[in-house]
């Protein structure tokens, strides 16, 4: 779905804002955020659904990392969180780059990766890594 789409426009985005505000009207604010954290997974989901748990992992690590840098200032979570996204995100965008120029550097074939670069990698990685620093 994209977001000039026809069914975003009419369908989703006035859905979203209507819970919304409903949620925040009749419950709370707290219901209202949690409304729209479902309504971003669904829409990150609508694309590619096998590819929710690769953010879910993301956001889990990454919030577990910020939560035991606000404990400790630590510099060894901020290091394997950096790790952890940098790598996420090398391994998405060049893994398949990589093993195709071994190929062609060797004549034959190793593996075929077939990976497919899940949408937004590169914005909710960066958004991540300023978090964790942030923190």
């Amino acid at each position: 779905m994209l977001f000039s789409s026809t069914e975003f426009l009419l369908m989703f985005l006035p859905t979203t804002i209507a819970g919304f505000a409903l949620a925040v009207q009749l419950i709370s604010m707290r219901a209202g955020t949690a409304w729209l954290l479902a309504c971003s997974l669904f829409f990150y989901a609508y694309w590619s659904p096998p590819l929710l748990p690769l953010l879910l992992a993301s956001i889990v690590v990454n919030f577990a990392c910020g939560r035991a840098l606000f404990r400790n200032r630590s510099r060894s979570f901020l290091v394997a969180g950096l790790i952890f996204n940098l790598g996420l995100l090398a391994y998405f965008k060049y893994a398949g780059f990589l093993v195709e120029n071994i190929e062609q550097i060797i004549g034959s074939e190793i593996v075929n990766l077939k990976i497919v670069l899940p949408l937004a990698i590169s914005f909710f990685t960066f958004q991540q890594v300023a978090y964790l620093v942030d923190v």
